[in-house]
């Protein structure tokens, strides 16, 4: 039986992701001691909490390529014209910016694109919170299940 207190503990398992923003990796060490501590007491807490820390690390994964795919096409352009300050003295200090490269495009591109994700992320968590306090089941979309 599912009682109040097991949709709770499922709620705040989901919700302690957001400790993120006060402690470094939160989001991990939160829903792993919330869960380790109470995945015993229902199937419930159990599914919800393998589902949070999985989302977790996939998320992490995610944000880990779409940095390693991004960060050279920053570095490409950024040494690409190494004469973009002048500095001749006080007198003559002249700032030549030039035609943006399209590695910066494509660069500026996975930059939104990782900040859309992040926005969508936040907005998963709720979700899944609200599942979780409602009673039901919920699956995080693009997930690898590293916890079975």
């Amino acid at each position: 039986m599912l009682d109040n207190h097991h949709r709770n503990l499922a709620t705040f398992i989901h919700l302690s992701t957001f400790s993120r923003f006060v402690i470094p990796f939160g989001n991990f060490i939160g829903p792993i001691v919330l869960w380790a501590a109470n995945k015993n007491k229902s199937e419930f807490i159990d599914q919800h909490g393998k589902q949070a820390i999985n989302f977790q690390i996939s998320v992490l994964l995610y944000a880990i390529i779409i940095g390693t795919i991004s960060v050279p096409f920053f570095i490409f352009k950024v040494f690409s014209n190494m004469n973009v300050l002048d500095f001749n003295g006080f007198n003559s200090f002249h700032i030549n910016i030039g035609e943006p490269s399209p590695l910066l495009y494509i660069g500026g591109g996975l930059g939104a694109l990782a900040i859309i994700a992040f926005i969508i992320e936040l907005a998963l968590i709720v979700k899944a919170s609200l599942s979780a306090r409602d009673g039901h089941v919920y699956k995080y979309p693009f997930t690898i299940n590293f916890l079975k």
